[in-house]
C-alpha cells in the first residue's frame, strides 16, 4: 500500500507571497496544494511544518476524507482561517495525487463536466472615472464577459484600485492606513456605475465590491440605489460576522448579493445559505478546508438556490485557481469565478496550470490538478514581510479594510 513519504512546505514570493504545500507518497507521487493567507503566511506555514506534516507520514494518501476528519475533528481547535487554510493544502494536495494515480483531471473525479468551460471576472479600476472607463474598454477588448468596476474615491479611499500591471493591496510589513468616508463613497460609486452602462451597455455583466464597509440600511440604500444598473452582484455590503443584517438588506433592494471569501467553513455560511440571505456564496478552496469542505457548501447551496462565486485574487496561487476550476466545472450551481491573472515571476514557480478564452478559464486535460512547483526557482524569490491595509475614517477611528 501507497503511504504519504513526505509533506514539504515552501514560502516564496513570486510576484507575491505564497505558501506551498507539497506531498510525496512511498511511489514517488506528488500532489500540491495551496496555504496562502494574505498577510499571515507564517502562520499557516508554522502551522503546517510544526502540527500537521508529522501527522501525515505514514498515511494512506488515498483516503481523502478520513484525513479531512483527522485534521478536523480529530483537533481540539477547529476552524479560523489559520486552521481552515492548512487543511485546505492537504486536502487539496491528495485530489492532486488521487488524480494523478487514477490518470485523471480532477474534475472527472468529482463527476465530470456540468459546463464547457469556467466564467470568470476580472477587476477594471481607476484613480478617477475616465481611467476606470478606459480600464473596462481594455477588459472588454481582452474578452472578459464580466467586469468589477471599482474607483478611487475622491479625497477618501483607493481600495480596489491598481497600482501598476497587477492587483496586490498587501504592501509594507506594518500595515499602510487608508482615508474612508462612507459617505463620500455613497454618493460617489453609483456614479461611476452608472458611467460604465452609460458607455458599455448591458451586453457584460457587471459586479462591484463594497469590502464589507457598509453598515446594514447603508448598504440597502446603494442597492437600490444601483439596481438600474443591473449588478450581476454587489460584494460584501456589510461585515457578515452579523448574519441576520443581510435580512435587513434583502427587505431594500433586489440587486444580487454575493458573500464569503473570508469566511472559512459551511458553519460560517450555513444560516446565510438555507436562509437564502446571500445569492452567491465566495468561499475557496483554500480557505474553506480544500475541495472537500468546499464541495460540502457549494451542494448545500444549491438546495437553496444559492449559486457560488469563489475568491480567486493574485493571493491565491496558480494551485487554488486550477482547483477551484476544477470544481467549478462539476458543480451544477456554479455562478462565476475571480479571475485575477497572476505576475511573470509567479509562471517561474507554478508550471502549467489553467487557460484563458473567450472569456473563461478551463483547466488543463492532464491527470491531477495540472500544476507544478519549481522548488529551484521558488529559491530565487525570497519571502518577504507584506500586510493588507487598514482604513481609518475621517476622525481618526478604525473602520473595516
Amino acid at each position: 500500500m501507497s503511504t504519504i513519504e513526505r509533506a514539504e512546505v515552501f514560502v516564496a514570493s513570486p510576484g507575491r507571497n505564497f505558501v506551498t504545500l507539497r506531498v510525496t507518497t512511498s511511489d514517488g507521487v506528488t500532489g500540491l496544494g495551496d496555504a496562502t493567507l494574505n498577510g499571515r503566511e507564517l502562520a499557516v506555514a508554522a502551522y503546517l511544518r510544526d502540527h500537521v506534516a508529522p501527522q501525515l507520514v505514514g498515511r494512506d494518501p488515498a483516503r481523502i476524507e478520513d484525513t479531512w476528519q483527522y485534521l478536523y475533528r480529530g483537533a481540539y481547535w477547529r476552524r479560523g482561517p489559520v486552521t481552515m487554510t492548512a487543511i485546505a493544502a492537504v486536502d487539496t494536495a491528495l485530489w492532486d495525487i488521487k488524480g494523478k494515480v487514477a490518470g485523471l483531471p480532477v474534475y472527472q473525479l468529482l463527476g465530470g463536466r456540468s459546463r464547457d468551460g469556467v466564467l470568470v471576472y476580472s477587476h477594471a479600476s481607476g484613480t478617477d472615472v475616465p481611467a476606470l472607463l478606459d480600464d473596462v474598454a481594455r477588459f472588454r477588448e481582452a474578452g472578459y464577459r464580466a467586469i468589477r468596476a471599482q474607483a478611487a474615491v475622491p479625497g477618501s479611499g483607493s481600495y480596489g484600485v491598481r497600482k501598476g500591471a497587477i492587483y496586490e493591496p498587501a504592501s509594507a510589513a506594518v500595515p499602510e492606513e487608508q482615508l474612508w468616508s462612507t459617505e463620500a463613497y455613497l454618493d460617489f460609486a453609483p456614479t461611476y456605475l452608472e458611467a460604465v452602462r452609460e458607455r458599455f451597455g448591458f451586453g457584460f455583466h457587471l459586479l462591484h465590491d463594497v469590502h464589507h464597509r457598509l453598515t446594514p440600511i447603508e448598504a440597502a440604500r446603494l442597492g437600490k440605489r444601483v439596481e438600474d444598473c443591473r449588478l450581476f452582484w454587489l460584494e460584501d455590503p456589510t461585515p457578515a460576522e452579523n448574519q441576520e443584517s443581510f435580512r435587513l438588506i434583502r427587505q431594500h433592494t433586489t440587486t444580487p448579493i454575493a458573500v464569503g471569501e473570508a469566511l472559512t467553513s459551511i458553519w460560517d455560511v450555513g444560516h446565510l445559505i438555507t436562509e437564502q440571505l446571500v445569492d452567491y456564496v465566495r468561499t475557496s478552496v483554500v480557505h474553506a478546508g480544500g475541495i472537500t469542505h468546499l464541495r460540502r457548501i457549494f451542494d448545500l447551496a444549491a438546495l437553496h438556490q444559492v449559486r457560488t462565486g469563489s475568491h480567486g485574487a493574485t493571493d491565491l496561487s496558480p494551485v487554488t485557481l486550477a482547483a477551484a476550476v476544477h470544481l467549478d466545472l462539476a458543480v451544477p450551481n456554479f455562478g462565476i469565478q475571480e479571475y485575477m491573472p497572476h505576475a511573470p515571476e509567479t509562471a517561474e514557480v507554478f508550471r502549467g496550470g489553467v487557460r484563458f478564452a473567450d472569456g473563461m478559464l478551463h483547466p488543463p486535460e492532464v491527470p491531477g490538478l495540472g500544476v507544478e512547483y519549481d522548488a529551484e526557482a521558488a529559491e530565487r524569490f525570497p519571502y518577504e514581510p507584506r500586510s493588507l491595509p487598514m482604513a481609518r475614517r475621517l476622525d481618526g477611528s478604525v473602520h473595516d479594510w
